[in-house]
Formats: C-alpha cells, structure tokens, sequence
C-alpha cells in the first residue's frame, strides 16, 4: 500500500462517487482475505469515510441511491467487520463500531454487537494504560 491511496478515488472528504459502491464491495472482500495491519487500517478508514457520506445522495433509476448501494455491500459482510472488530485493535474496533452505526448494519443485532465493540475499546484502553 505504499505509495497508493483510494483518496479522490473511492471518496474524497466522505462525498461519494459513482464507482464507490463497486469500490466497498471489493473493499469488503479484500478484508475478508489476509491483510497486513496498514492495509486493513487504510482499507476500514475508508469505508469509514464512506459511511459517513453515504445518507446525503438521492435516488438513482432503479431507486437506490449511492449510498444505499454502497450499505448492500457493507450488509453482505457484516458478519466478517464484526469479527475485525472484536478480534482486531482497539482502533479496529472503533472504527468497525462506527462503519455498523454509519451505515445502520445488522439490523437488530447491530445494537449488541456495537455495544461488545464498545466494551473492547473501553477494555484495550485500559489495559493499554496500565502497562
């Protein structure tokens, strides 16, 4: 990953472009595999940013706008953010408990499983403090 970015290319200060679905469900693929930790940390920062600039675009024709795409997408590997989440840093967590609230993720699961991610923040926090 050094020398590339997905800066202006998937999203670009959290607004959105056209290809930026496609983008989050290789994004979502791409975590699902072997990473090394910078990878997984620019790859979840940016589906982040995307998050947070996917409620504000209007319907396409099929009536669905970008953001809504880009959420099917994230949706389809909820299960394997989750397992980031709570097997990963205390950033990871964060970041996976913010990507589920952005994009409302898990339906009636996302509550529980934000909360757990909470708690391991709160948890590695402390613990990081101690040492």
């Amino acid at each position: 990953m050094i020398g590339y970015t997905l800066d202006d290319h998937v999203e670009g200060d959290t607004v959105i472009f056209e290809c930026t679905p496609s983008a989050v469900g290789v994004i979502m693929a791409a975590l699902a595999g072997d990473l090394s930790a910078l990878a997984r940390d620019v790859l979840l920062q940016t589906l982040l940013f995307v998050a947070a600039g996917s409620g504000d675009y209007e319907l396409d024709t099929e009536g669905a706008g970008l953001g809504d795409r880009c959420r099917h997408h994230a949706q389809e590997g909820f299960w394997g953010l989750v397992q980031i989440g709570l097997t990963g840093t205390a950033e990871d967590a964060e970041t996976v408990a913010d990507i589920c609230e952005y994009f409302k993720l898990g339906g009636d699961k996302a509550a529980f499983y934000q909360a757990e991610l909470s708690d391991r923040v709160r948890e590695k926090t402390k613990r990081g403090r101690r040492v």
